[in-house]
């Protein structure tokens, strides 16, 4: 008797564990550059093709390749100084230390190279980017006033249903 007890507390426990854990969200908006692609409630990492380097949104840091060795910084180094944050193309990603498999990203992503068509959270008219600091639009927004600055008609998933979240930074609520 005492086993089988012991086996429906333990089946019990792990399906409460279960649904508990599928009903997390994880949102980061609120910590994201306004010159991050816009259509993402969860960035980890934003992979530029165009440098090959990284971005750790939650971190604000960079991460490049410099002498074999990859560097974290709060900026990137002299020899990007040309590189417009703004207008690069960003790759959002959802999975730790990208960088390690490097060599996978640049090939996939190698095609994104010069792309200046992404669209970015500074000119979204979505309010829930409003919430950040630099957005143009942060005075007007409203926090906890009891409607949803979420539910815009938007989607709300990490990326374009595509490449397993990952993503290329479709436009607000559009999918190719």
């Amino acid at each position: 008797m005492k086993k089988i007890l012991l086996i429906l507390v333990l089946i019990t426990g792990s399906i409460c564990f279960k649904a508990t854990a599928q009903v997390h969200v994880n949102v980061n908006i609120g910590v994201q550059p306004v010159w991050g692609p816009v259509g993402y409630d969860q960035a980890d990492y934003y992979y530029m093709p165009d440098i090959d380097a990284y971005y750790n949104v939650p971190q604000r840091q960079f991460i490049y390749l410099e002498g074999g060795s990859w560097i974290f910084a709060a900026n990137l180094p002299y020899r990007y100084h040309n590189y417009d944050l703004y207008r690069g193309y960003k790759v959002v990603m959802n999975e730790p230390r990208p960088w390690l498999h490097n060599e996978v990203y640049r090939q996939r992503y190698y095609q994104y190279r010069g792309n200046r068509n992404q669209p970015m959270i500074r000119d979204s008219r979505d309010e829930r980017y409003w919430e950040i600091r630099e957005h143009p639009q942060h005075g007007n927004w409203h926090q906890n006033e009891g409607h949803d600055n979420y539910d815009n008609g938007y989607h709300h998933g990490n990326g374009n249903g595509h490449d397993n979240g990952h993503g290329h930074g479709n436009r607000e609520g559009h999918h190719d």
